[in-house]
């Protein structure tokens, strides 16, 4: 019987659905909570991740918007700033480009120019990153370039729980946060606790979980390659490398101190994301390790595992040579460990 009770405790949950319970449940909590973005209401969402919560709460709360990202972005935080909690989605990261003025200019920044008398509780979200066969322009990781910016709060999840816990406590922030899902993940299904599945489940921003323990290298990922860490992780032990997978879960503000304890024990650090390498998430991880009381437990430089430096290429074959794989992985493991 206990079995069985076990069992039907852990449920089984797309990233998807699970995006699209924290988003229900939040706008049911908070009535100054809505969301707005292109495709979101009446088809139900680019990606469906907003599957019926038009049907559920109305053309007041779920707002289908004209394909103009500069003009919903600025309605979206001009709302926030009179007192109501926009969810501005952009169908890719990619289209928050032609916006970055109202994210950084107006959302980031007005809570300290205003002395702390404006708060501007929004936040922006949608797929980032690498999707497939999108080609250069749909293919770029704003992980680096909005973690750059003070003000902000960037929040990048892997599983199911992840996407779940973080996107609740990114609606009830009071700070603008950028909030960056990976297309690749919508459809994967992970177990849920049965934590997870209560309605006063959140994860806080800025801490990291350490995914998997191990004793001879960390790997430090974010977003969909924090699987192949641990796809990588598992090839590894069979070799009888034990590798302590870290998911970073927030960009900004980073976990350093969960990176630096991981390296203090296993004195190898190895980072893999999917962004390019310069000034990237990667880099910025080196330098605060180098800067902080880690840096005299290494015993080998870091290494970092990145996308390659170059505009995403469209044909496959190149496509799968510019993002990192679990090769790739391994293959970084193995040269920090010198094997």
């Amino acid at each position: 019987i206990s079995a069985v009770g076990i069992i039907s405790r852990s449920l089984s949950v797309t990233v998807r659905d699970a995006l699209n319970q924290a988003l229900d449940e939040e706008l049911e909590r908070d009535e100054r909570v809505f969301l707005m973005g292109e495709e979101v209401a009446q088809y139900d969402g680019a990606y469906k991740v907003s599957r019926g919560l038009w049907k559920k709460y109305g053309d007041k709360r779920i707002i289908d918007t004209p394909i103009s990202e500069m003009g919903f972005t600025g309605i979206a935080v001009g709302a926030a700033m009179a007192g109501l909690r926009p969810i501005c989605e952009f169908m890719t990261f990619n289209f928050s480009m032609q916006a970055i003025d109202q994210v950084i200019n107006s959302a980031a920044k007005t809570y300290y120019m205003s002395a702390g008398l404006q708060p501007v509780p929004i936040v922006f979200r949608g797929p980032n990153g690498a999707s497939a066969g999108v080609a250069a322009q749909h293919s770029q990781c704003f992980a680096a370039w909005y973690a750059h910016c003070p003000g902000l709060k960037v929040v990048s999840p892997w599983n199911s729980e992840d996407a779940k816990g973080l996107l609740k406590s990114a609606i009830r922030e009071d700070n603008p946060v950028v909030f960056l899902e990976n297309e690749l993940m919508y459809g994967v299904p992970f177990e849920m606790s049965e934590e997870a599945q209560s309605k006063d489940f959140t994860i806080p921003i800025g801490k990291a979980k350490v995914e998997r323990q191990g004793s001879h290298v960390t790997l430090v990922s974010h977003s969909r390659l924090v699987g192949h860490c641990l796809d990588a992780a598992a090839v590894l032990a069979k070799e009888g490398i034990e590798c302590e997978v870290i998911n970073l879960r927030t960009i900004r503000p980073m976990d350093v101190e969960t990176i630096e304890a991981s390296v203090m024990k296993t004195n190898h650090l190895v980072t893999v994301e999917g962004g390019w390498p310069q000034f990237g998430v990667g880099a910025e991880i080196c330098a605060r390790v180098m800067e902080g009381p880690a840096f005299n437990y290494l015993d080998s430089p870091v290494t970092r595992v990145t996308g390659v430096d170059i505009p995403m290429p469209y044909a496959k074959i190149l496509e799968d040579n510019s993002v990192p794989q679990i090769k790739d992985i391994i293959f970084s493991v193995k040269k920090t460990l010198n094997v």
